[in-house]
């Protein structure tokens, strides 16, 4: 997902967004330890769109659009 697809999303889309992000990791991880993930570059890009997401949650924090 784009920034700014993700700068339109509310902050709880956002941390939704994160909490899938970390799932889909996870999943990653676990076919890359058995030898079944074949799409390696999907863990850099998802790795990071969560920070991509993270700083964006940071930015409406300090703007004060979060709640």
């Amino acid at each position: 997902m784009k920034a700014t697809d993700m700068r339109g999303m509310s902050v709880e889309g956002l941390r939704k967004y994160i909490l899938d992000g970390r799932q889909e990791m996870m999943n990653l991880r676990f076919q890359r330890a058995n030898l079944v993930l074949n799409n390696t570059a999907r863990m850099r890009q998802l790795k990071k769109e969560i920070a991509r997401a993270k700083t964006i949650i940071n930015e409406k924090k300090l703007s004060g659009e979060a709640a």
